[in-house]
């Protein structure tokens, strides 16, 4: 099947976020790990390439989204989404409006706008100002964020210094409009050379008014909801065909594991949880630099692994910052991603098929070792975290990849409760 929309997103939660919303739509979507090797074959009307360069250097960052972007249009792809945290993980120095720039020269774009608004999760925007619930992102646990702390709520301010070109803002008042308000106004702002514009949505009716009148747009950019009504518009306009191919469910064996890296409020709240009922094992980064993972994997193969034990190294923000302290930053990163994937590993080995696994860089980190590179993608757990099934070494698992603020306090059981409906 000729690839419709092809999409490039900056971490692996983000794209199966990404993915999961698309999906809804009954479309069988394809979620790629890393820029394929091989020739584009077999591809689905929606391919989705997860990368892990959110906190990249910019020319890294640029150099991996342009890769992915050929691929995509050896795929057939002609329209294209560029997605990234809905809580614009990105200072200064970031790479999210230098690789929209590169695109848009790629593909030839004069024009894009920037919506990471996902009202289902609690992030809008309003006067181009960014919310998380009711807090200003400046305001949000986000500003104490280890890797990008934010400290600007404005996307207009935060934007700007990442990019060559103006940029501008559709603001509420012309998005309650509809669809030929936005058009409208995008058209004025594109006449006074405004190539960057931030769009602000409140709610899901906005999504769908801005995806209405973006739709034609060569490239899009934001959070992974305004690319929710896409499926939706595109049958309506009859470049998707109604008899597209579902995922299947395969039954697997009951043995799962939990892996959490994550360090945010809404992961914290769900290991709490889920420690409470599930065998639990705490990783100390200050602990695997003086002893490794010998410890951790013991712990680990003396578990009944259908008991769905977690392994977590989710910590208070004091303690990150004291591991950080002493080891630094990225090594401290560093020690933690290949625990959790060298026990990822450990897990598939003793007859795990089923994993759980919170924060992007741990998604990245667990799929790489278990070498994962497709997925198919199925229901969802909660907004923006679905299902996904794959192959690892020769054996189907069960994978879902959890960015760190999404899913309710309950959602590690939530997760193996929503694959068991899956499965009847």
């Amino acid at each position: 099947m000729t690839t419709l929309l092809g999409c490039i997103a900056d971490d692996f939660t983000g794209a199966t976020d990404l993915a999961g919303l698309l999906a809804r739509s009954g479309v069988k979507v394809s979620l790629r790990m890393g820029v394929p090797i091989e020739e584009p074959k077999d591809t689905a009307a929606f391919e989705v390439i997860a990368l892990k360069c959110r906190t990249a250097p910019v020319k890294e960052a640029v150099a991996e989204c342009k890769a992915a972007l050929d691929w995509l249009k050896r795929a057939g792809a002609e329209r294209f989404f560029w997605k990234y945290c809905s809580t614009f993980d990105c200072t200064a120095e970031g790479n999210i409006g230098p690789v929209a720039e590169a695109l848009m020269a790629e593909i030839g774009a004069e024009q894009t706008i920037y919506c990471p608004a996902f009202p289902e999760n609690g992030r809008s925007i309003f006067m181009g100002n960014l919310f998380v619930g009711e807090l200003p992102l400046a305001e949000s646990p986000m500003k104490d964020h280890p890797l990008t702390p934010m400290r600007d709520s404005n996307l207009m301010r935060l934007l700007e210094p990442q990019v060559t070109k103006p940029v501008g803002l559709a603001n509420r008042l012309t998005v309650a409009k509809g669809p030929d308000a936005l058009k409208a106004r995008l058209e004025d702002l594109a006449a006074d050379g405004v190539a960057h514009v931030v769009v602000d949505a409140v709610a899901n009716e906005d999504l769908f008014t801005i995806s209405k009148a973006c739709q034609d747009m060569k490239l899009m950019t934001g959070g992974s909801a305004i690319a929710m009504p896409l499926p939706h518009l595109y049958l309506e306009e009859g470049s998707l065909s109604a008899d597209f191919a579902k995922t299947q469910v395969p039954h697997l064996s009951p043995k799962a594991i939990v892996l959490s890296g994550s360090c945010s409020a809404m992961t914290r709240a769900q290991v709490a949880s889920y420690s409470s009922q599930a065998p639990s094992y705490r990783l100390d980064p200050l602990e695997l630099a003086k002893h490794g993972t010998k410890g951790a994997l013991d712990w680990l193969a003396a578990q009944d692994l259908a008991c769905a034990p977690l392994i977590y190294a989710t910590a208070e923000p004091a303690d990150v910052k004291a591991a950080q302290a002493q080891l630094g930053v990225a090594k401290a990163g560093e020690i933690i991603e290949d625990a959790l994937a060298a026990l990822a590993v450990a897990a598939l080995t003793q007859g795990a098929r089923r994993f759980v696994v919170a924060g992007g860089e741990t998604s990245g980190a667990v799929t790489k070792a278990l070498d994962v590179t497709k997925l198919d993608v199925s229901a969802e757990i909660a907004p923006g975290v679905p299902w996904s099934f794959c192959v690892s070494q020769g054996q189907e698992i069960a994978l879902t990849l959890k960015s760190g603020n999404f899913g309710a306090v309950g959602f590690f059981a939530d997760a193996f409760a929503r694959l068991k409906e899956l499965e009847i």
